[in-house]
Order: structure tokens, then sequence, then C-alpha cells
């Protein structure tokens, strides 16, 4: 199946509250829905409407159940949900670390790490699949923007520009007008990978700063408009950094800080966290971008971007390594217009200073 319809669509008016990653936790998903007031049918006593940010899957222990909610919400007119990058690699068929749930071939590598987790059977895959397929990359109305990773404006023209396009053609399309470009440095990669024959999943086999590998990476991140919005903007770091199981050479850029519009937007993708903890205990080792950042706080060059996913996709690592750490990993909402902050871990909230 594939799909043609608006990839960027427009939100009608009225109250929302927008949910965070969620990857997979069904149990803070039905926590937090409870505490934002809703009912198991995703009813609302002031007629209040969900928005889900996208990453609904991988790492956590029942994706196909957050995906089935997730479903039944946005038929029953409920909710309204857009994709994230974990999304797009399941439809793309690219199996990535957690995604063993979906992926045979991903399965047994992810035993050791983010087991146990309910597998989804072939009914439920074609079914996950084909619903996915109906969800735009972003949602816009006069008030607000709702997009998984970065919104990017010549990013969002190009989706406009092609509405009605199938999201895989034009996936597609875009990757290999990328390929081409990434074909002149390729000599330059496959040298660096003589020069430095380990894998690079190997976390104590630290390399060399690999600038043809950085390069590939911005490339192929930065010349595909649906990677944009759905993964964000990257430049070459400095130095060589391990994270989500791999050794990286390219980083993710504070977009927000050039964002000069008016129009406030939410965000997911980039693990903020509701206090400071060490980052590596969940596999992080890129720079905190928040770090200098209020949890509760706006953010950008006019304080008009949120970060709503609050890392309740790293409380895979509590529950294996550290059971005292889940308070860490928090299932978040944004409560609009109000400008509240909800969490799965209790009714709590703040407003915007």
């Amino acid at each position: 199946m594939n799909s043609s319809y608006a990839l960027i669509q427009t939100l009608p008016p009225g109250t929302l509250d927008i949910i965070g990653d969620i990857h997979g936790e069904i149990d803070s998903l039905r926590q937090l829905l409870q505490e934002l007031g809703y009912d198991e049918e995703g009813k609302h006593a002031e007629n209040r409407h969900l928005v889900f940010v996208g990453d609904y899957c991988d790492r956590g222990p029942d994706s196909p159940a957050v995906i089935a909610l997730v479903e039944k919400l946005v038929k029953a007119k409920r909710a309204f949900a857009i994709l994230g990058n974990h999304e797009l690699n399941l439809l793309r068929n690219d199996a990535k670390d957690g995604s063993g749930w979906y992926f045979d071939s991903q399965y047994e590598h992810d035993q050791e790490k983010f087991a146990p987790f309910k597998r989804a059977n072939e009914e439920e895959r074609e079914q996950i699949r084909s619903f996915l397929l109906t969800l735009p990359i972003a949602l816009e109305r006069e008030d607000i923007r709702i997009v998984h990773a970065a919104w990017d404006l010549p990013a969002i023209k190009k989706l406009k520009a092609n509405e009605g396009r199938p999201l895989l053609d034009l996936y597609k399309e875009w990757h290999l007008a990328t390929q081409h470009r990434l074909n002149e440095i390729k000599p330059l990669v496959e040298q660096e990978k003589l020069d430095w024959p380990h894998s690079l999943h190997h976390k104590h086999d630290i390399p060399p700063m690999l600038h043809a590998h950085a390069q590939k990476d911005v490339i192929n991140q930065n010349h595909n408009p649906m990677r944009i919005l759905t993964s964000g903007i990257e430049r070459e770091a400095k130095v060589p950094f391990y994270t989500s199981g791999k050794w990286r050479f390219a980083e993710r850029v504070q977009w927000w800080n050039e964002y000069d519009e008016a129009t406030p937007v939410v965000i997911g993708h980039y693990w903020r966290q509701p206090h400071k903890i060490d980052r590596s205990v969940i596999g992080k080792g890129d720079a905190d971008l928040f770090a200098d950042i209020e949890p509760d706080a706006w953010h950008g060059k006019h304080q008009n971007v949120f970060c709503v996913d609050f890392s309740v996709g790293g409380k895979w690592s509590a529950r294996k390594y550290d059971i005292n750490t889940l308070h860490d990993f928090r299932l978040g909402a944004l409560r609009w217009p109000e400008d509240k902050i909800f969490f799965s871990t209790g009714k709590k909230s703040s407003k915007r200073s």
C-alpha cells in the first residue's frame, strides 16, 4: 500500500494536549492520558484533543499496543498524529536498534538490550504499516506548528509543493538525488574504511575523526527534506562520539536558535530530561542540546520552540540496570494554549515563564 495525501496538514481549532515520543511505553501513555483527564476512549470532559508528535515505537516493551491505541484515537477523531523518524524507518524497511519487535532481522540483536518486548505478528505488521501511511509529517494552524524534529521552512515548502504524492515515492526520489551527491565523496569514505577497518559499532575501538564519513552523514541528512523534518539538521562534529550504539561524526544542530518566525513550534525527538542525568546511562554520548535550558522552558531565538520529549524512551535502561532511576524518564505533554506541562509520573504542571 502506498499513500497519497497532504504531508503537511492543517489542524482544526480547539484546545490540544501535545504528547511527546512514546517509544513503546504503553503504561506511561495510559498513565499520562489519565493525568490529562481522558477516558479509555479518548474522550475529555472539556472536549480537548490529543496530538502525538511521532516515535511511537522501538526500545520499549509494547510498541504494537502503543500504535494500536494511537490508531484507535485517531480513527475516533479524538487525536491527531504525525510521523517520527522511527516510523519513517519502519515504512522504509530500515531496521534500527530497538526495532526487533517488528523486524525479524533485528530480533536477536535486541534481546540483550531491550527484552522482554511484545512482537507484532504478521497481521499486526500489515495493519501498522497501513495506518502509518495515512499520517502526515507535520501539522499547523495560525497559533501552533507541530513537527517531529525541525520546522525548516525550505523543507516544509518542498513537501507542500509535492502535495498528493505518495510519501515513499517522494522519499525515494529525494534519497536517490542525495545518493548522486554522495557518489562524489564515496572514494574518500572507502579510503577511510581502509585506514580504519574496525566496526563503528564497537564502543571501545575509538576511531579518529573521519571527515568523509561526517560529510556523508551531513549530506544524507540535510539534502532530504523529509529527513530534516523528522530527524533534524546536522553538521560535522569536532570530534567523534558514541551514541545509540554507533560512533558518529556528525552532530545535531540547535535549529531553533535560527528560527525567526512568530508562530510557536512544538517538537519531540531530542531526548530532553526533566532534570539533569548521566546521559551515557541511556546510551547517549552526543552533546546535550538542552544543557543550558531549564527543563520546562521554551527555547530558541524567540523562546517559541518547545521540545516535549522527556526521554521516556530511556526507561528500558532503568528497568535493566537501575530501577531506582525510573523517575528520570517520563512521558510528557504540553497543554495548549494554556501552556502547562503534564507528566506520566503525576499531575505536575508548569507555566511558561
